[in-house]
Parts: C-alpha cells; structure tokens; sequence
C-alpha cells in the first residue's frame, strides 16, 4: 500500500473544426508561469507540428496543472 501523487499541464487548443485538442505533460515545473505556457502553445500553434483529425490548431482554449494523489488501499500479494 502507498501514497503517490501526479502533476501534469494540460494544454487544451481550439481547432479549425470547432473542437479542442489537448496535450498533457507530466511533470512540469514546480514555477511554471502563465506567459511561459501561453508563449510554447503559440510557438505549437505556429508551426503547426499537430494536426488533428478537427483541423489545424487555430488558439488557445485553457491551460491548467493537475496535482493528484492516488491512495493505494490494496495491493495483490506476488506469486
């Protein structure tokens, strides 16, 4: 049994087609700044290296980091 903890950034763009797209990235920094973030999703946009099955990426829809903790109550005894 044991605790572990997670932390991602999402990334979520607008598409061409009028869906979103999301990129999650484990382990982000511990400061990450907005501007940063804001700044890398544009450079994203710009080069246009994703292309989703909705149509290129055409801005920005929500950034957020995610910290979870998963508490492990069982763990299955080793054959």
């Amino acid at each position: 049994m044991a605790v572990s903890t997670n932390r991602v950034a999402r990334l979520t763009f607008a598409t061409a087609g009028g869906k979103t797209f999301a990129i999650t990235i484990p382990n982000p920094k511990e400061d990450l700044q907005q501007a940063e973030v804001v700044a890398a999703m544009n450079e994203i946009i710009a080069s246009g290296i994703f292309l989703p099955s909705s149509g290129a990426l055409t801005g920005i829809r929500d950034i957020k980091v995610i910290d979870t903790t998963t508490d492990d109550l069982f763990d299955p005894p080793q054959a």
